[in-house]
């Protein structure tokens, strides 16, 4: 196999693998075989396009291939940090492929189509409720067909139970009562995130608890859908450096092995995948390396790779670098909210991205802020260099490069009554409405630059800019990245106005994003 430039990854020689598979926030995984593919979709919370599609042939390189929902309810026209879609399920069922999530605020939705790489149907509301997350379907040998869920406190007011309803084959509609089929809160306290299988007769759900980043994968086993469910731990940390494995799926090869896919918390860089090898002793799963053979499996960090009949694959991440030659933004690109006309084109000028700066609608800062163009941190240390030349009027605005979480940091261009200048922002308390903290300001001949993000191991930033043919100069302080609401941190794009500045035909043109 072909070596590769991107910033991870996974292959290693020897027909083997490491961990993670995946080094960006692709949370609360679930993938789905259909013949020799695998389709993988991921939570996306309130960023726009919903829930990625990745393709891979062998588990361990994947690739973007589309998003199963354009567009969020009205609500998200404005961005709702954490909410949205939660812990999606990926289903193939009689030729269809379905994904079902639970919105927390509104209830259980599903989608579906028979090309993952094609359109999929509008969102359609299967049952309204509050509280309702984690939703799985499963169609039994009979046609019956189920949905299984867990319950967020915060909405609910109970959780650590999961409940499994009976719905409609079509999949629009419960046809009865939720039933509780099992209660964490001794054993398996915050269980969440059902999967549900089927294997020699009995009922399986997989199910992490004990909490994001400190928790374990249980799997339940009865041999009635309504239980009683008998429970065991199946992977755990132990001794490893990979903490909270768990939330994610079970999935086949062709060939008859068994793998797991979840995530690891990694904190500004939210939850990375990884993959793990799975077997089946007295009809329990083991899932990764059991040399106790005591049933509870610890993360491997490399392993052999999948058996699978595609030969010499090429090494595949998810999308990064950006030259805006398409029509279309890259898939790896989401808005913070619904997107609306006219704040971006890709034909104004060829081979670039104009973004059109947007007022803040009383917004003391970028967290209330809808149009921000993001993608996620794609390995423990990189570059993110573009090229950006700012038209607008004096004091209408500004955009450039930006480091998005719970706090941010940026450097852009803008022009003042002296000329263009440069300014390295950042905010500490966005969420509490605090306004921008400027902490350097450089003076520019024109309002055009290369601006750049060096990111370090364990998130540390630091900006820098270089103007016509200069090397890079350092700008402002070095800056911790921190993880968003359930989310990690985030870098791309960004242009706005103040609230109350007079729309101009001012805009912002980045002739590339680069990640190295």
């Amino acid at each position: 196999m072909g070596r590769s430039s991107a910033v991870w990854d996974p292959n290693l020689d020897d027909d083997r693998y490491r961990n993670p598979v995946v080094y960006a926030d692709y949370s609360d995984p679930d993938v789905v075989r259909v013949g020799e593919d695998f389709f993988m979709t991921a939570s996306s919370f309130n960023a726009v396009p919903a829930l990625p599609i990745l393709h891979s042939r062998d588990l361990v390189n994947w690739r973007l291939i589309n998003h199963a929902v354009e567009e969020l309810p009205p609500a998200f026209d404005r961005p709702q940090h954490g909410n949205g879609v939660w812990a999606p399920s990926f289903n193939y069922h009689d030729g269809t492929f379905y994904i079902f999530y639970g919105d927390p605020d509104r209830g259980v939705y599903v989608t579906k189509t028979d090309d993952p790489r094609g359109e999929w149907s509008d969102l359609h509301l299967v049952h309204e409720a509050e509280g309702w997350i984690d939703t799985a379907p499963f169609w039994d040998d009979d046609g019956d067909a189920y949905l299984v869920h867990a319950f967020a406190k915060s909405r609910a007011g109970i959780n650590s139970v999961l409940h499994v309803a009976p719905m409609a084959e079509d999949a629009t509609h419960l046809t009865g009562e939720s039933r509780e089929v099992f209660d964490g809160h001794d054993d398996h306290p915050t269980i969440e995130g059902p999967k549900f299988y089927k294997r020699d007769g009995d009922y399986y759900i997989f199910a992490p608890a004990g909490g994001v980043s400190d928790g374990w994968q249980t799997v339940l086993r009865s041999e009635d859908i309504y239980g009683p469910y008998e429970d065991r731990v199946v992977l755990a940390q132990g001794d490893t450096d990979i903490n909270g494995p768990h939330q994610g799926a079970w999935v086949d090869t062709p060939s008859g092995e068994d793998w797991f896919v979840h995530f690891q918390e990694k904190d500004p860089y939210g939850r990375i995948v990884h993959l793990q090898p799975m077997s089946w002793e007295d009809g329990w799963p083991v899932i990764g390396r059991d040399e106790d053979g005591d049933g509870t499996g610890e993360p491997v960090e490399t392993h052999e790779k999948p058996d699978v009949a595609a030969d010499d694959l090429p090494v595949m991440v998810p999308q990064t670098s950006d030259e805006f030659e398409s029509a279309r933004l890259g898939l790896q690109w989401q808005w913070h909210g619904n997107p609306q006309y006219g704040w971006h084109s890709l034909t104004h000028r060829p081979d670039a991205l104009r973004l059109f700066p947007q007022a803040m609608d009383e917004a003391e800062n970028l967290w209330t802020v809808p149009n921000l163009l993001l993608q996620k941190f794609p390995a423990p240390s990189f570059t993110a260099t573009t090229a950006i030349k700012c038209e607008l009027d004096e004091g209408a605005g500004h955009g450039g490069l930006l480091v998005m979480g719970e706090e941010y940091a940026y450097l852009s261009v803008r022009r003042t009554a002296e000329g263009a200048e440069l300014v390295q922002g950042r905010n500490t308390a966005p969420v509490d409405g605090e306004p921008d903290e400027a902490v350097e300001r450089v003076p520019l001949q024109s309002p055009s630059a290369q601006l750049r993000a060096t990111v370090e191991d364990g998130g540390r930033v630091q900006f820098a800019y270089a103007t016509g043919d200069g090397d890079f100069e350092q700008v402002g302080e070095p800056f911790q990245a921190q993880q968003g609401r359930w989310i990690g941190a985030k870098i791309g794009l960004f242009a706005v106005r103040p609230d109350g500045a007079e729309a101009t035909d001012g805009y912002c043109d980045f002739d590339s994003f680069r990640i190295e």
